[in-house]
């Protein structure tokens, strides 16, 4: 399909663009901006007045596998009405991606068109930590990296024989850093407001802990790390540190924490039954900073289909994390409009930033290495149209996936997708 998207607003950070112009695409890629290409007969105009047009939003962890181990129609319509073009499943999200002809299945079983899906694989059979799987053929089936979920590894060994393989063999890792004999029991971050509500607490040395012990094997072995959804002020300003040093190291965090703190919990209110949990404002505060400052490569939404039984639970019960694969847009305009970050500059952690991750971890995946989160002629066409000015409340009834149980529910939050195009094709409208 030839697309000719017409005076909307161009908004694409990878090359410093913020303007008005039209867009031209052909044969899934953008063919052109401004002037169309010699002969261009576009098969559909849309017209985009008052709108930004941005790059597909590239999200770096969210839970898509259904309950037959395929990615859930549900989750990739979610991901297209938030802007949603290109997903990373973490290795513990319903399948267990330890098995190459399983890791094959999962990224092929999606219908052509809707979201371009990364593959985390399991570094460990079954996420056991007992012995390495076999690395080398999942990144052949697909797999992008190589992690343990929020399984961890407690055996320093075999994490450190991980690093060593995979630096020798060009693969990196993807890990979440938390120490899983502080973490275990803790359905709430340590602090004050845990203590008073009778909750185990997660304290910042189970990040530190981790990160330490990270990089120690890290500058032994030269292995590249991506460190997903940090949480503590402390461990933050470690990954600061390691980047000064030249390590090869890369990071996100969630959409959540970047608004959220633990007092929200209020009284055992299960939607903000989190993983990580959230942390104090101390911590939010520095999640800010470091996105500012660029210590932080990407926000991701952390996306996990939960279910109002699994929310019923008590809290230390219930069942950890939230939709947010419709609110990660509007979370990130929202951060950028109550922080006064410049919209491009924001709008970067959700695209060029993360497709810049991908690129870093496996700059030969056979999936998706066009360059992705940019809107430059030759880039793929994955993009999306928004109304800035627009404010909505995610619920069930506007937005699918389960909104109702996200801890933002009710809220009125800037930005609204009109429509998303994922290679080419319009892959997404919002509903009249």
């Amino acid at each position: 399909m030839r697309l000719h998207i017409a005076n909307g607003r161009l908004i694409d950070p990878a090359a410093g663009v913020d303007r008005r112009a039209d867009l031209y695409i052909a044969e899934g890629h953008v063919a052109a901006v401004d002037v169309a290409p010699a002969g261009f007969q576009a098969d559909r105009r849309i017209e985009a007045d008052g709108l930004a047009v941005l790059p597909g939003l590239v999200d770096l962890c969210a839970r898509l596998a259904g309950p037959d181990g395929s990615p859930s129609p549900d989750a990739l319509r979610a991901a297209l009405a938030g802007g949603v073009t290109r997903l990373v499943q973490p290795p513990d999200g319903g399948v267990m991606l330890d098995d190459p002809a399983r890791v094959h299945a999962f990224l092929n079983e999606s219908p052509a068109g809707p979201c371009r899906i990364h593959a985390v694989g399991a570094l460990t059979p079954g996420l056991r930590g007992e012995a390495l799987a076999e690395l080398r053929l999942l990144a052949q089936a697909g797999c992008l990296a190589f992690g343990q979920g929020e399984a961890g590894l407690s055996d320093t060994r075999l994490l450190w024989n991980a690093m060593r393989y995979a630096a020798g063999a060009g693969l990196a890792l993807w890990l979440r850093p938390q120490d899983p004999w502080l973490a275990r029991g803790a359905p709430a971050a340590g602090g004050a407001y845990a203590a008073r509500l009778g909750l185990e607490g997660l304290p910042d040395l189970a990040e530190t802990v981790s990160l330490q012990t990270l990089f120690e094997l890290q500058r032994d072995t030269g292995a590249r790390l991506h460190l997903s959804r940090l949480s503590s002020a402390a461990g933050l300003a470690r990954v600061r540190a390691a980047k000064r040093e030249g390590l090869p190291v890369s990071c996100d965090v969630s959409a959540n924490h970047l608004h959220l703190t633990d007092v929200d919990i209020g009284f055992f209110d299960a939607r903000y039954r989190l993983q990580p949990p959230l942390r104090g404002q101390r911590d939010r505060d520095a999640i800010r900073a470091a996105l500012a400052d660029g210590t932080i490569d990407a926000l991701c939404s952390d996306h996990t289909a939960v279910t109002a039984a699994g929310k019923a639970a008590p809290f230390a019960q219930a069942q950890p994390g939230a939709p947010g694969l419709t609110t990660l847009l509007p979370l990130t305009l929202k951060w950028a409009r109550d922080q006064r970050v410049p919209l491009a500059e924001a709008l970067a952690r959700v695209t060029s930033g993360p497709a810049a991750v991908l690129r870093a971890v496996a700059p030969q995946a056979p999936r998706g290495a066009a360059p992705a989160g940019m809107l430059a002629p030759g880039a793929p066409a994955d993009l999306c149209l928004v109304d800035l000015d627009a404010e909505q409340a995610p619920d069930s009834t506007t937005l699918p996936c389960g909104s109702a149980l996200s801890p933002f529910a009710g809220m009125m939050l800037p930005g609204r997708v009109r429509a998303t195009v994922v290679g080419g094709s319009l892959a997404w409208e919002t509903p009249a």
